[in-house]
């Protein structure tokens, strides 16, 4: 992120700091990035009717449009030329993929916010409403479905509610007027933003975000294995997959790693209602169309999704990457039908008490044979008995495990424990496992540890060549593995222990002799001066 995306960031975060008041963090996030992403629609679309209608477009100082009580250019184009508004919106439909309102604009409601205006609420709530039902071709609905305008927690009354979201709207306005409309720049405070609101939830925020340094990894590592063996050139990621999305920011990192036209479409699902939302925003914000995503709510476990659902072989669902950061070890309730489940019928099902490998299998089912799959999750996997030593065994003798990476501990706002990233493929190169023991490199913070770009690098540099290094990394034949009983706890295979260091007992002893000598020295010249005050002296 480069300076004025990071500064865009913290200068929005200070307004959110400012005005949230005895609002959650949880609560007003919802506000605050559902009006940067209205500024952002509203900002890409006027620029869009500028270059399409041209010349004709109208090119009215301030002052022109307050004696017209007109808040956009846009609005005076429509005001005069009514007959030819569908054509226009059917034009902008096929260039940016959606339409929105002169009065929806953000320029329009952060107008009638400075003026203090009685209808900016009213004016949001339509707005809102449009956006989710007319403003895509594939509808959006419920996008805003968690704001609620006529919460308390803005106002008992509406005039209340009203005073206080003219207040924000206007902070937030005045906030990002001087910064770029650059979607890297929108895009990138965005991601900001959301970070810090999970640095404000806690234990909370596992649900919707994972640390930009660890998406790093995963989408390096996908992306990684797209390259020509022979060239290195990335090949078209046809289909990406995040089966518990949270956000989108694992998908929106492998999206940036391959470039804008590197990946045919986006595929992401998440449980929860509000991160759901969120998602789907995130993605249009960072200019992924419509079009280019598909993002469902549903849950993952039980495959609350039609395309993921199709049992017919000749219509099965590939993906050529798949990364994923599950809730660790959530409790689940598996019925018998799902022992037949065809993701979980080879394997068996995982334990009620963790349904970490539930998770995995779900997303290994429906990758490609050439495709690659890096997942988080919990130390136990490696090591855990049962049905999950049953399901760790399988997946290894099969030749599926291609990489396990020990990470530091205290990286998540979710949790203090150390975690893995498990790497698996349908079609392995090597007969080897890669252990990467990662675990002590890395910055101490004061709430979280951090990993440092050279660390990041390591790990996917290690990855790339295969290398082994003394206590970091090492491959593993399956032989060995195979004598440990399939266990994959990292310290069975890399040694993390420090070597002593030697220790020379010859100036050990010469050293004790002086130090001998002195005190000898020492004690003598004490009892002098006890002599002399005719006290007792210390026997030697």
């Amino acid at each position: 992120m480069n300076e004025q995306n990071q500064q865009l960031g913290k200068t929005l975060w200070g307004i959110a700091d400012q005005l949230r008041g005895s609002m959650s963090a949880d609560d007003f996030r919802d506000y605050m990035l559902s009006f940067l992403f209205l500024r952002y629609l509203s900002d890409n679309y006027e620029a869009a009717a500028k270059k399409e209608l041209g010349p004709d477009y109208p090119e009215t100082p301030q002052d022109v449009l307050k004696k017209l009580k007109a808040t956009s250019a846009l609005q005076i184009w429509y005001d005069e030329n009514k007959n030819d508004i569908a054509e226009f919106e059917k034009q902008m439909r096929r260039k940016v993929h959606y339409v929105i309102e002169p009065q929806h604009l953000w320029s329009n409601i952060a107008e009638l916010a400075r003026l203090q205006s009685d209808d900016v609420l009213r004016t949001l709530e339509a707005g809102f409403k449009y956006i989710e039902n007319q403003s895509f071709d594939s509808t959006f609905q419920g996008l805003f479905s968690e704001i609620n305008l006529n919460s308390d927690k803005l106002g008992r009354s509406y005039t209340e509610r009203n005073t206080k979201l003219c207040v924000i709207i206007q902070k937030i306005a005045e906030g990002i007027a001087s910064f770029s409309t650059d979607i890297d720049v929108l895009g990138d405070a965005y991601e900001y933003l959301i970070g810090q609101f999970a640095a404000g939830s806690g234990k909370k925020a596992g649900e919707f975000y994972t640390p930009q340094q660890i998406s790093t990894i995963l989408s390096e590592i996908v992306v990684l294995d797209s390259q020509e063996p022979k060239t290195g050139k990335k090949k078209k990621l046809d289909k990406v997959l995040d089966f518990a999305c949270g956000s989108g920011s694992l998908l929106l990192n492998v999206r940036k790693q391959m470039g804008a036209n590197g990946i045919g479409k986006i595929y992401g699902q998440e449980k929860n209602i509000t991160t759901y939302n969120l998602a789907r925003m995130n993605m249009l914000l960072h200019g992924v169309k419509d079009t280019e995503f598909e993002i469902h709510h549903g849950d993952t476990l039980l495959n609350e999704w039609e395309i993921l659902n199709e049992m017919n072989p000749a219509r099965k669902q590939e993906f050529d990457a798949i990364v994923a950061n599950p809730p660790f070890s959530l409790r689940w309730e598996p019925n018998e039908a799902m022992g037949e489940d065809f993701r979980f019928k080879s394997y068996g099902l995982a334990p009620k008490s963790a349904a970490d490998f539930a998770f995995l299998l779900h997303g290994f089912h429906f990758l490609s044979m050439e495709g690659a799959m890096a997942i988080i999750l919990p130390h136990g996997v490696l090591f855990r008995g049962g049905v999950e030593e049953r399901i760790r065994t399988k997946l290894l003798k099969d030749d599926h495990i291609d990489t396990v990476i020990g990470l530091p501990s205290n990286l998540f706002y979710s949790t203090g424990i150390p975690v893995c990233i498990l790497v698996l493929k349908k079609c392995k190169k090597y007969e080897d496992v890669l252990f990467i023991n990662a675990s002590e490199y890395f910055e101490k913070g004061k709430r979280q540890n951090n990993l440092r770009p050279e660390d990041i690098a390591k790990i996917v540099d290690t990855y790339r060549e295969r290398k082994e290094e003394d206590r970091y990394s090492r491959r593993v034949s399956m032989e060995e593995i195979a004598k440990n009983d399939y266990n994959l706890n990292i310290s069975r295979y890399i040694s993390t222990a420090k070597t002593e260091e030697e220790i020379d007992l010859e100036q050990v002893n010469e050293q004790l002799k002086r130090i001998e000598k002195d005190a000898k020295i020492a004690l003598d010249k004490h009892n002098g001066f006890l002599r002399e005050l005719g006290l007792p002296i210390i026997p030697g």
